[in-house]
């Protein structure tokens, strides 16, 4: 390691330690914005403090000039708003209402980049206890980010995907305590792999994830492309409800370096804000989710008269929200190259009624291609096993390929996971697109239509293992020779006893 250098690991043990100052005191899926939004204020500030030295040192005698190359950088920093005026100071009263105002102080410095970013948080909100509590939680956060470890200058760090990979480590540490919550704001790593490898993302694609939660689902499509091109020539747009996760995606964006991105804060369902000029509904080469399960409330009232004509194929539950979901993804699919990959409850395979409807007309029109069975266990917030839907604007056939990989996983005592070895044998079995003894299978239209339309797993992969035949006649001969055996201990034991005088 280069002397003065700071690694992944340390920063993310560093980070997660800060924790300690909330633990007891606030709810995890509280303080996760409080210590996520200190990294992103504590990452913005070394940049600001590591140019301006670098600078200072080149042009010492010109201050003027100083100051107009760092009105260049891409955050800039008023006086005072900056984490090391906030640490000189974490000794005074007010530490809360000092926090809020330098946040909000960033937001107006920086235009449309930062605008409402910090708007659902306030570091001097009740939450945190009176105000000498309050006081004193954040004077020890201030005092833990000021750290040698938390040292986030980029002539330190090196890398922009350190800062990146340790919020990436924050939130599946959060999600893996906020219970119910995490899946609001994180879908499982490997889950994320699954799906960005899946969809093929190309060269100068444009993404999007309509209920984008803090953004890694999104980003890891980006990174799929750099992985295998090494071109950040690639677009991502993304919707999150929750403003507090909207906050979060926006930040992690900016720490993974992803500048060409747009994320909008809203309903995607009631309002859907990734528009064109003309104010019809963008369409992508790539849509991926991971949407709340089984929305109950989630805007049927106003879906029949849906102005941008998503749900003419039929109307949803109003106590289950997944196919509204999944029709908004449908028809933001750029027409010749649009795939998209969705998670789903295993209901959406084979729900009646007007689900099933829905489902009906998909295939006919040939948009569904592949569903994969996923292990139980695997998501935060929720112990069902899920599925992933793959849909596609243009095949090449009818065909639709089920893969069963329930039973494969890695076993975990809170949650499970899909291993390396997992994964590679569902690339394998998607690539080859040819039916697998007791794990895949290549379903024909004609005979989806013959199982009305119902994509239950097991109707197309046939799981079941035959027992071996069980010999009646060595298991009689092996239970009378233990009867046989027990009779003999029995006698012996009755004269060990006699002997030690327990006789009759």
């Amino acid at each position: 390691m280069t002397a003065g250098r700071v690694t992944q690991a340390e920063i993310n043990k560093a980070a997660w330690a800060a924790c300690d100052t909330f633990r007891g005191t606030v709810d995890a899926s509280v303080y996760k914005d409080y210590v996520l939004t200190m990294l992103f204020l504590k990452y913005i500030s070394d940049v600001w403090k590591d140019h301006y030295e670098t600078y200072r040192k080149e042009h010492g005698d010109h201050p003027d000039l100083i100051e107009a190359l760092m009105k260049n950088e891409q955050f800039v920093l008023p006086k005072g708003a900056s984490f090391y005026d906030l640490h000189n100071d974490r000794h005074k009263a007010g530490n809360g209402e000092r926090i809020d105002k330098a946040l909000h102080a960033i937001e107006e410095a920086n235009g449309n980049k930062l605008r409402d970013v910090f708007q659902d948080i306030s570091f001097n909100a009740n939450k945190l206890g009176d105000e000498e509590q309050k006081n004193d939680i954040l004077r020890m956060l201030l005092e833990d980010f000021a750290k040698d470890s938390l040292d986030l200058r980029p002539s330190r760090v090196g890398s922009l995907d350190i800062i990146g990979g340790a919020y990436e480590y924050l939130i599946s540490r959060f999600a893996a305590s906020a219970g119910k919550k995490a899946g609001e704001f994180y879908t499982p790593a490997e889950v994320s792999t699954l799906m960005a490898r899946l969809v093929e993302p190309q060269e100068g694609d444009d993404i999007c994830d309509p209920t984008c939660g803090s953004g890694s689902l999104l980003m890891k499509c980006g990174q799929e492309i750099t992985r295998h091109t090494g071109s950040r020539k690639y677009a991502l747009y993304g919707q999150e409800a929750i403003g507090s996760t909207w906050a979060l995606a926006k930040m992690n964006m900016f720490l993974h370096g992803e500048t060409n991105h747009q994320i909008e804060w809203g309903d995607t369902i009631g309002n859907p804000k990734l528009r064109t000029v003309e104010d019809q509904l963008r369409h992508f080469d790539v849509v991926v989710a991971n949407p709340p399960f089984s929305l109950d409330k989630w805007g049927s009232e106003k879906a029949a008269t849906d102005r941008f004509g998503r749900f003419r194929r039929g109307l949803p539950p109003k106590t289950k929200g997944d196919y509204a979901f999944i029709l908004h993804m449908i028809e933001t699919m750029k027409p010749k190259t649009g795939r998209m990959a969705v998670v789903v409850p295993h209901g959406v395979l084979f729900r009646g009624s007007s689900e099933g409807e829905i489902r009906r007309k998909l295939i006919e029109e040939n948009l569904l291609d592949t569903v994969i069975g996923l292990p139980e266990k695997l998501f935060f917030g929720t112990g069902i096993p899920a599925a992933i839907l793959l849909f596609r604007k243009k095949k090449p056939d009818d065909t639709v390929l089920f893969i069963d990989a329930s039973r494969d996983y890695d076993e975990g005592t809170n949650q499970n996971r899909l291993g390396e070895q997992q994964l590679l044998s569902i690339f394998a079995a998607f690539d080859a697109r040819v039916s697998v003894d007791k794990y895949a299978h290549l379903a024909t239209a004609g005979e989806i239509a013959e199982n009305d339309f119902n994509l239950n797993i097991p109707r197309y992969v046939d799981t079941f293992e035959e027992a071996d035949e069980i010999d009646l006649v060595s298991v009689r001969a092996e239970r009378l020779k233990l009867k046989a055996d027990m009779a003999e201990l029995e006698v012996k034991m009755e004269g060990y006893l006699k002997e030690l005088g327990y006789g009759a």
